[in-house]
């Protein structure tokens, strides 16, 4: 019985203090500070789990065409992909230093992502970090694929190669 009045007395407490805590402002919320370990690593299994739950989409393009991932290269470049996540020989706009999370190396995406998951993020963008969804600003989800195709490339990508694919 002791056991059950300290639990429902430590849940009052909790009641009490976490909407304290959290409304009351004492949660620092600035970009340039780290997350606690516990948030950065759940924040990260459940945007994980939720690309991978979402990801049903099928591609509308041949993504080891050339020339749709020339195109892509070109889209990637012209919708500012290249100033968070860089690219061969592009380096990163100064800003995307201080997003916090950092926006990560694509080169290293490709590499554990499906296509139909880079697909869905760049399409619907990412909650809680500065990675906007295309589709809002009406990016056909053609244009996408071509992206996703790119993206999933970028590893074998040479500095040359995507310097011709996005010169205009």
């Amino acid at each position: 019985m002791r056991l059950l009045a300290a639990i429902g007395a430590l849940a009052i407490v909790a009641a009490i203090v976490v909407p304290i805590y959290f409304f009351g402002g004492f949660l620092n919320i600035a970009a340039n500070e780290p997350h606690f370990d516990i948030v950065a690593w759940s924040l990260e299994k459940i945007r994980m789990a939720s690309i991978a739950r979402h990801a049903t989409d099928r591609p509308a393009v041949a993504l080891d065409d050339p020339a749709i991932v020339q195109a892509g290269a070109k889209a990637f470049s012209m919708r500012g992909c290249v100033s968070c996540h860089g690219g061969p020989g592009a380096s990163w706009a100064k800003f995307s230093e201080a997003l916090n999370p950092s926006p990560p190396d694509l080169a290293e995406v490709a590499k554990e992502r499906t296509p139909n998951e880079i697909f869905w993020v760049v399409k619907h963008g990412l909650k809680f970090t500065g990675m906007p969804g295309f589709a809002a600003i009406d990016v056909k989800d053609d244009e996408i694929w071509k992206i996703a195709a790119f993206v999933k490339k970028l590893p074998n990508v040479s500095e040359a190669d995507y310097k011709s694919w996005t010169a205009q």
